[in-house]
């Protein structure tokens, strides 16, 4: 059986590139991924109920559209072309995805048991994530004074755990202040 999963990739600042499948490398490992993994496990999930999928995401999300000026889906946004490509764009394209992802799982599997919910790790300016770029690395440490939730790669787990190991399933939320004792999406 298997009663949770847990998503969680985080590739961040990369320079453009795109993955043998020729989709844009940040969208691939940190939406992609977690969408097949979850596709192939469906079943599994389904068999082991009650189950959950949790999905971490990050704050970021809220800073970005992937829609086009008349509000539809522009999937060119999802994965640019080098000349459209910004690396903090791509990042945070990547975590509304995984949103949106986990927010359909939840409303397709918990009828059949299986709960799906997203999660913000915190701020995490103090971990490697800002280690692909130098502009990153500079400007997470001239942030670090100036920001409330800061968490460490070791505290990141707080908001995940909880939810991989209580039964609590959260729906239709709003925004929880992001701290470390409270940074649920």
């Amino acid at each position: 059986p298997l009663h949770v999963l847990v998503c969680n990739a985080a590739a961040f600042a990369l320079p453009w590139s795109l993955t043998k499948d020729g989709l844009e490398t940040t969208f691939q490992v940190n939406h992609l991924g977690h969408f097949y993994l979850v596709q192939l496990l469906q079943d599994v999930l389904c068999r082991s109920a009650p189950a959950r999928v949790i999905v971490v995401s990050s704050e970021s999300h809220r800073f970005i559209d992937i829609n086009d000026s008349s509000g539809k889906l522009d999937f060119s946004r999802l994965s640019p072309s080098e000349n459209d490509y910004w690396a903090m764009l791509a990042y945070n394209r990547s975590k509304l995805c995984n949103i949106l992802f986990s927010n359909e799982l939840h409303r397709r599997l918990s009828p059949r048991g299986v709960t799906s919910n997203a999660v913000h790790p915190g701020n995490m300016m103090y971990s490697s994530l800002h280690r692909s770029w130098w502009v990153c690395t500079l400007l997470f440490t001239l942030a670090r004074p100036f920001t409330k939730s800061m968490v460490s790669e070791r505290l990141s787990v707080r908001p995940t755990v909880p939810l991989c190991l209580s039964g609590w399933v959260l729906e239709k939320t709003t925004h929880v202040a992001s701290t470390p004792s409270s940074p649920l999406l």
